[in-house]
């Protein structure tokens, strides 16, 4: 075993390896979806990979405990579980117990917008400014790794541009240069990891509230004009903002309100309740074979209220909760009777909105689609047609496929997301099982 000194020395981590992974997952070599489950007991036994695929992760030590939680249509799924809630802990994980789900909070807030466009509040190719007059006249950087120089927008930011990360708006786990200095300078970092102080971690100022928020993000500037590039970004953050203003309502309000009070999301959290903490995972940074505790439930940084809620990566919620915005999703916007947006609505978040002005080349989507904050399938070698879904950055990982009627989603707690192979290759061990019940 490592010293701590060792370990400490050896893990080269920063905010931005950590969260950066968020959302890096594929559906290739997807196989046709089982028109019914296999008749056995228990979950494990009716869908033995997974059960498989969770226990050798755990039996392994590469993670405490995981949970998958399938669902066919709009029924109750099953869920498969496997170790515990921490590294030598002895209680199990199960459907309720909380994770943080990171990016997966990005389809959460597109969604929340599509509500809006489906009551006519916003529409998709409206622009920004009509909400927050402070975008208005964007610049964009000529050199964005070597300069702040910067030159007008041709284009203007749109709520299209919001939804699908084609705003030419930064992140600071994924920009750099000056303008990444610009961003930790003025506490423009919506999404935290730990109280702890970790070796590389630059630290930002403080992230002042939404309103000041978006008048900062407002006086820098783009990375890309509009619509031209795909750049992961803080655009959700600010569609938060873009929600409460023309919404009328706090955006977390807004949410508990149109989404999580509807669905019955009852375990689904921007602040961890002193009261829930007892099923609050733990979170690791995984060094080699080594998991380095980051995020304790007890002195964790969602114990405490966030500056705002944060629309791209702010949510804690169990797999029992998340599966019910999914299953709404497959039921087409609606879910146990309750409709929450139009079908046509929820279809259309679904689908590929990106501007046709822009360029994939080199981005987490090339040759895919995106839709209101999730990756979207386009039937070709990437992901099958009629899927939706995103990934966060500690390993979690949800889609829905609407064309085969189910959702599927995988929970565990590690940092970065790609130490591991498990948030790409979840699509594709759903599949492989589904075309295994086909076949039984």
């Amino acid at each position: 075993m490592k010293s701590e000194k060792l370990i400490m020395q050896d893990m080269q981590l920063s905010r931005r390896n950590l969260l950066r992974s968020a959302g890096l997952i594929g559906l290739a070599g997807a196989a046709p979806m089982a028109a019914t489950t296999a008749f056995a007991k228990t979950p494990a036994e009716k869908f033995p990979l997974i059960a498989a695929e969770l226990t050798k992760y755990v039996s392994e030590e590469k993670v405490a405990g995981m949970v998958a939680a399938i669902g066919f249509g709009t029924d109750a799924p099953e869920y498969v579980t496997a170790g515990t809630q921490s590294v030598g802990g002895t209680v199990a994980v199960n459907k309720d117990t909380l994770w943080r789900v990171y990016s997966m909070t990005k389809p959460v807030t597109g969604m929340a917008a599509m509500i809006l466009i489906g009551e006519g509040k916003l529409k998709l190719d409206q622009p920004v400014a009509d909400i927050l007059p402070e975008f208005a006249n964007m610049t964009v950087l000529t050199d964005p790794e070597n300069s702040l120089d910067a030159v007008p927008a041709k284009n203007k930011m749109t709520i299209r541009h919001l939804l699908t990360h084609t705003a030419g708006l930064g992140y600071n786990i994924v920009t750099k240069g000056p303008l990444l200095d610009k961003y930790n300078e003025l506490g423009i970092s919506p999404g935290e990891v730990s109280k702890m102080p970790l070796p590389g971690f630059p630290v930002p100022a403080p992230t002042p509230a939404i309103d000041e928020f978006s008048r900062r993000v407002a006086t820098l500037p783009l990375v890309a004009d509009p619509g031209t590039k795909w750049n992961y970004s803080i655009s959700l953050d600010l569609l938060g903002y873009v929600i409460q203003v023309a919404s009328g309502k706090e955006f977390g309000a807004f949410l508990q309100e149109k989404m999580f009070d509807p669905l019955g999301m009852t375990s689904t959290y921007w602040t961890v309740p002193e009261s829930e903490i007892y099923r609050f995972t733990s979170n690791y940074a995984a060094l080699g074979n080594f998991l380095l505790p980051i995020d304790p439930p007890n002195n964790s940084i969602y114990s405490e209220p966030p500056a705002f809620p944060f629309g791209g990566a702010g949510l804690v919620s169990s797999a029992r909760d998340y599966d019910r915005f999914l299953a709404m999703l497959v039921g087409r916007g609606a879910l146990d009777g309750t409709r929450i947006m139009s079908e046509e609505t929820a279809m259309l978040g679904m689908s590929n909105l990106l501007p046709d002005t822009v360029d994939l080349t080199g981005s987490w989507v090339e040759d895919e689609g995106y839709g209101a904050g999730g990756r979207v399938g386009l039937g070709n070698e990437k992901a099958p047609a009629g899927t939706y879904g995103w990934g966060g950055a500690a390993g979690t990982v949800a889609f829905v496929d609407t064309n085969r009627n189910f959702r599927a989603s995988g929970y565990t707690q590690y940092m970065p997301a790609d130490s591991y192979p498990f948030q790409k290759e979840f699509p594709k061990l759903i599949y492989k099982q589904m075309e295994a019940l086909k076949g039984a």
